[in-house]
């Protein structure tokens, strides 16, 4: 049996994940279709969810918790009349109830949800207790008391709706649960209701345009090998370009590489920043700049990624 080291791979790939596998089980075949050493994911997609998966590669991982902050969009597909167990198609039918909701009242409900409002995610979610996901217990039959979690819905735009499906444009801030959403829905239309279909179309700023296939990364790499595929990787800082940049020269840079802080005049202030090396365009990693004019290292990358 032959046995490949695994690569030191750094950067950033937006993977348009499948339905029917977790998202873990996502990172696990685009991490091993580059052979890379470390890789990590960026916000839970349910195994029913497609659409936008970030995947951060070696240094990239770094800066991947500023990305996970950041406000998101949903394409999501309800059926009315029907509440399950997961508040998806994946779960037994609680109850059945008849639609007969009227267009103004949908169109409270919907300004009810919008905004700022409070969730109690379902058992059927990942977050865990005592270092076990929910779900786990749930499938026991545990029900595990569970916080109160402060969100906000931006947007809740009605695309369409006929019969008993209802078709919704979301955006939300970082700990959304929409199916939690579609279920509070349900409850205040009277009738009940659960996702069939949820895609997620932007995570921050980042756009649909760059979405990959995981078939499109295995045809890449049979026909033209790890090169092509390498290619396809975005910077290392991309989770992170919502921040300033700001260029060093090369002493500046040796210095902030080492910790130490710069004089820098800028018209930022108190504020983390992109730092670059001016002569080789090459990414230092975060810095924050404060009133004072110095530049101080706050978030270094490995120096032999340069």
């Amino acid at each position: 049996m032959l046995f490949y080291k695994k690569r030191d791979i750094n950067g950033f790939l937006l993977i348009d994940k499948p339905t029917g596998i977790s998202s873990n089980h996502t990172l696990q075949q685009v991490k091993g279709i580059f052979n890379a050493k470390k890789a990590g994911y960026i916000g839970t997609l349910d195994p029913l969810a497609t659409g936008m998966l970030p995947i951060c590669f070696g240094e990239s991982t770094k800066f991947s918790h500023y990305l996970n902050n950041s406000d998101k969009k949903y394409n999501v597909i309800a059926k009315l009349g029907e509440k399950t167990s997961t508040c998806d198609s994946s779960g037994i039918i609680l109850k059945k109830r008849t639609i007969s909701f009227t267009f103004i009242e949908l169109n409270n409900a919907l300004k009810e949800l919008t905004g700022a409002i409070s969730q109690i995610p379902s058992m059927y979610s990942a977050i865990k207790y005592n270092g076990i996901p929910l779900y786990k217990y749930a499938r026991k039959g545990l029900d595990i008391s569970r916080n109160v979690r402060h969100i906000k819905i931006y947007k809740l735009n009605l695309i369409e709706q006929k019969n008993n499906l209802i078709e919704l444009n979301v955006h939300c801030s970082k700990g959304t649960y929409i199916r939690t959403l579609i279920d509070d829905l349900g409850e205040k239309l009277r009738c009940g209701a659960h996702v069939i279909s949820l895609r997620r179309t932007q995570v921050g700023l980042l756009s649909c345009a760059k979405l990959i296939t995981i078939p499109y990364l295995k045809e890449l790499l049979s026909n033209t090998g790890t090169k092509k595929i390498d290619s396809l990787l975005m910077p290392i800082d991309t989770p992170v370009d919502f921040l300033s940049k700001v260029y060093l020269s090369k002493q500046q840079s040796l210095n902030f590489k080492l910790g130490q802080k710069i004089n820098f005049k800028s018209n930022i202030k108190n504020s983390l920043v992109r730092v670059f090396d001016k002569e080789k365009k090459l990414f230092l990693g975060l810095g924050k700049i404060n009133t004072e004019l110095i530049l101080i290292p706050y978030r270094l990358i490995s120096i032999c990624t340069n």
